[in-house]
């Protein structure tokens, strides 16, 4: 069975539990582009609550998703860069990883989303310890027959799944505000370190 999802950025726990319970799992770089989805937006913890970081695009005729460039001249890499140091500085591990994803938002500038994308998801593996292979599919996957298709399933307007909501941990504001269930996976990993992929797995 093919497990295949869409190119997230810095997904859910959904997403993650997803990928940690795979030994391979594929990425659809010739899906369309789906506005106001995980491609280009996660949510995290802040203190007023979830707080959306939106990677602003460069809107075109042909929203292929390997084709979609960011729009770098907003200055969304420091804005989401400030927005993940005041959310997480007092979590207990987020100076322990800050030195992995701070480059990714304060260096170079990657011009298409995909790549970007998948530079997160790197560090994120990597972080996580999860040996999961990614592979980029050659065409569009077609929908249906021997796959897993988790593409449209893992969606902003999706009920958390029995399975994540079993996921629940300290979170930095739980003195002020109800946990909040399935967050990107950086809430986790910054909130419990090396433990994060026993939750997962979970």
């Amino acid at each position: 069975m093919k497990t295949v999802l869409c190119s997230a950025y810095a997904g859910n726990l959904m997403y993650y539990s997803i990928i940690t319970k795979s030994s391979q799992v594929y990425i659809d770089r010739f899906e369309n582009f789906h506005k106001q989805s995980y491609r280009n937006r996660c949510v995290i913890s802040s203190p007023n609550g979830p707080l959306k970081l939106i990677i602003p695009i460069i809107r075109i005729s042909k929203n292929i998703v390997k084709d979609v460039k960011i729009d770098n001249h907003q200055n969304w890499r420091k804005i989401h860069w400030k927005s993940l140091e005041s959310s997480y500085r007092s979590s207990p591990y987020f100076e322990f990883y800050e030195d992995e994803f701070k480059p990714l938002y304060l260096g170079k500038k990657i011009e298409y989303l995909l790549d970007f994308n998948q530079q997160i998801n790197l560090v994120l593996l990597r972080c996580l310890n999860i040996e999961t292979e990614i592979i980029f599919s050659d065409s569009y996957i077609e929908k249906g027959g021997n796959i897993d298709d988790f593409r449209d399933i893992i969606h902003p307007s999706s009920k958390p799944t029995e399975r994540v909501k079993k996921i629940k941990y300290s979170q930095v504001f739980q003195e002020s505000q109800e946990f909040i269930y399935n967050l990107s996976v950086f809430d986790l990993l910054f909130n419990q370190g090396p433990l994060a992929k026993q939750l997962l797995d979970s």
